[in-house]
């Protein structure tokens, strides 16, 4: 018996021993009862609580009311133990089998997050299987003490139906509560199970899919690539009829098989689209690898059909060519048959000269058509092997005639862009002047003032830059250097080499450009602006005017190109070549320039990380080598949009963020940097040849980096290479291994 309980079990204040009735009689002491009632019990209650020895039913009276005590103490209550243990047991059992289930699911839960990935579709059908089959075996079990539990609450309600007495009802009832909020913590389990596990198989099944969709992807990357190899094998022009018929075809052959093969490739879009339409994790990744193959698809059908015009353009030459040997051979027999004697009378010569007229007129249309005609229809395909074909004599008149025509037009044309040069340089020093009259000085006159918004006073500096200082260069220096150029136009390149370093005032200009954006931004629609656009009778507002340095720089070298294409001594090219690299160059780092100012974020000294070498947009991905891929890390399949700076000492990753207006410049959010000393990478990564890795500390953290195309990631590579052989050198002639591979 316990006293000061409330429901079983709880805490055990006191233990009443009524000592059976065959032992009555030996009277023992009350410390030996004490010890024989230890003797079986103190396992269970460690001598924490007070025992009382009782001799008699009377004994007992003095603790416990006679209306709580049953039949077997010859009280009033009716009470069956055994019936209650049964009932107590069943109820702390359903308990504790609740409580394991938690255990096991939470178990099972721990385990499928902890999972690790394998890269082979057969293991992660084994897998998916056997996660499957636990699962069921864990609903069965759920289901068996759910029906346990709904038993065991009718044996509870039936036994309540029973009770007459008010207290015996009330304590079945806590009872049956208790198993009932078991019942339902039993339901929300199971219910938050179904909800794991459906995510869990779901991402397993869409990794399982992931992977067979890479495979279907490098496989059909690989054959469109073979393909494109092939076509670029076949030759755009053969020196014969025959020779090109039979490369045209190859090149059917080749079509054909193209068709084919890239209709699988749209299966096989159609199947990324499929997947991204039922939201796969990898969307991004699915996307790219469907725009890849089609990008791949619609280069092979444009090549494949440019290749097969070009093809026919020649047969169709060659073949007016051979009509037109034939008839020269023809023409070359008549003549030598043609005897010397016959021309000294009148009707000799006349019947010869009738002969003559006669095949003149059967002359073929090769022959007929203009030179410039010809020329220009067939240009795109004179190759030095169609020059130097067995039809010598009509492939010298028209090669010759085209030949003389080009060269007849090369001056004009050197010439024409020459002057084409000096008259834009002109107009572009009247529009700098202009504006700095038009708009820069009215901003100091006080009579104008009045106009002036507080936001624009005493910020020319700001709004126009150094433009009075392009301004001075162009109309003092460079536009005398292009005049004194009129009558020898070849010497221009020199003339650009000559001004390099003052072409940097660029530079400046277009590092302070968003400054001068953003304040043009602020007050584009004052009074003053207007006032003096006005004045100037401009069609366009002063922020054309505040971009056309820009515009300047990126005109000379297209001006540079057309000298160069057209330029034909080697002295004056190599000088035009370099003047148009040198621009290049300029153009480059001003953009370079432009855009490291925008980074933000960055806790150092931008300018203690060297010049900035290149820039760029790239998907990465960021791998730890030496950790397996888990379930919880499926989310780093898509790719990090990120924008790195290359550094003579460091190499920034930056996240591009891009303001709502489209006129604006971006900004670079600071991600992380790391020190080239400390830098190494893999130039070739399996399944993607525009991919390659960045490593850093030992492989520690890997960088998975995917250029745009192939071009991108090699001019990375070499400049990386450059900068990591120059660090090598410079280690006091200790030998330490370039940190670079090729996989």
């Amino acid at each position: 018996f316990t006293v000061g309980i409330t429901s079983f079990p709880g805490n055990l204040h006191l233990v009443l021993v009524l000592r059976p009735s065959s032992l009555l009689s030996s009277a023992p002491s009350p410390s030996s009862s004490t010890d024989l009632g230890f003797r079986f019990s103190q396992d269970d209650f460690l001598l924490k609580m007070p025992v009382v020895m009782l001799r008699s039913v009377s004994d007992l009276l003095r603790y416990i009311d006679e209306n709580h005590l049953t039949s077997d103490f010859t009280a009033k209550v009716e009470y069956c133990q055994s019936d209650w243990i049964v009932l107590r047991t069943s109820i702390e059992s359903f308990a504790v089998t609740v409580k394991e289930i938690a255990q096991l699911l939470q178990g099972f839960g721990s385990e499928l997050s902890d999972t690790e990935l394998p890269d082979e579709a057969n293991a992660i059908e084994f897998l998916l299987h056997s996660h499957t089959h636990r699962y069921r075996q864990m609903k069965d079990d759920i289901r068996s003490v759910l029906k346990e539990g709904r038993l065991l609450l009718s044996n509870l309600e039936t036994v309540k139906a029973s009770k007459r007495d008010v207290e015996e009802e009330r304590e079945i009832q806590i009872d049956i509560e208790t198993v009932q909020r078991l019942l339902a913590q039993l339901r929300d389990m199971e219910e938050a199970f179904d909800g794991f596990f459906e995510k869990h198989h779901l991402k397993l099944q869409q990794y399982l899919q992931l992977l067979r969709y890479e495979i279907s992807f490098q496989e059909m990357e690989e054959m469109l690539e073979q393909l494109s190899v092939q076509e670029m094998e076949i030759a755009c022009v053969g020196t014969t009829v025959v020779q090109t018929e039979q490369l045209l075809k190859d090149l059917d052959t080749l079509d054909k098989r193209a068709q084919e093969e890239m209709a699988r490739a749209q299966v096989v879009i159609l199947h990324g689209h499929q997947l991204a339409a039922n939201h796969h994790y990898a969307l991004a990744l699915i996307i790219q690898r469907c725009n890849e193959l089609r990008h791949l698809c619609d280069v092979l059908t444009t090549t494949i059909r440019t290749k097969r015009a070009s093809l026919t353009r020649a047969r169709d030459l060659l073949r007016r060519l051979e009509e037109a040997l034939h008839w020269c051979d023809d023409g070359a027999y008549l003549l030598a048959s043609q005897m010397v004697d016959k021309f000294q009378t009148r009707e000799g010569a006349q019947e010869a000269l009738q002969y003559l007229s006669c095949h003149q007129e059967r002359a073929p249309s090769a022959l007929k058509t203009s030179q410039d005609t010809l020329s220009l229809e067939f240009e795109a395909i004179l190759t030095p092997q169609l020059q130097v074909t067995r039809c010598s004599s009509i492939m010298f008149h028209l090669l010759f005639c085209f030949v003389f025509s080009c060269f007849s037009l090369i001056l004009p044309v050197f010439s024409h862009i020459m002057k084409e040069l000096i008259a834009t340089e002109r107009i572009y020093v009247d529009e700098l002047l202009s504006v700095l009259l038009g708009y820069r000085a009215e901003m100091e006159d006080p009579s104008m003032s009045y106009l002036l918004p507080l936001a624009l006073r005493s910020q020319e500096d700001v709004l126009f830059g150094n433009m009075p200082e392009i301004y001075q260069f162009h109309s003092r220096i460079f536009l005398q250097d292009l005049q004194g150029c009129l009558e020898t136009p070849e010497m221009v390149g020199a003339c650009f080499l000559h001004r390099k370093e003052k072409f940097q005032v660029y530079e400046r200009y277009c590092q302070n450009k968003p400054r001068s954006d953003l304040l043009w931004r602020q007050c584009s629609d004052s009074p003053f602006f207007q006032e003096c656009q006005k004045k100037l009778d401009h069609k366009l507002g002063l922020d054309s005017y505040l971009l056309k340095p820009v515009q300047r720089l990126a005109k000379y070298q297209l001006l540079l190109k057309e000298l160069l294409k057209h330029c034909t001594e080697e002295r004056y090219r190599c000088e035009l070549q370099e003047a148009l690299d040198a621009m290049l160059e300029l153009l480059k780092s001003v953009n370079d320039s432009m855009h490291q100012i925008a980074i933000t974020g960055y806790q150092g000294d931008l300018g203690q990380l060297g010049r900035v070498v290149m820039q760029g947009g790239f998907n990465v991905w960021i791998s730890h080598k030496r950790a397996a891929v888990r379930m919880k890390e499926l989310p780093r399949f898509k790719p990090m949009q990120r924008h790195l700076f290359l550094y003579d000492h460091a190499l920034l990753f930056c996240k591009r963020r891009d303001e709502d207006n489209h006129d604006r410049m971006p900004f670079y959010s600071f991600k992380s940097c790391l020190r080239m000393s400390a830098v190494g990478i893999t130039e070739n990564v399996k399944g993607d040849v525009k991919k390659f890795e960045i490593w850093h500390s030992g492989r520690e953290v890997v960088y998975i980096v995917q250029a745009s195309t192939v071009e991108v990631k090699v001019a990375w590579l070499t400049e990386i290479r450059k900068i990591l052989t120059n660090q090598q050198k410079l280690r006091q002639g200790l030998f330490l291994p370039t940190l670079y591979n090729i996989n």
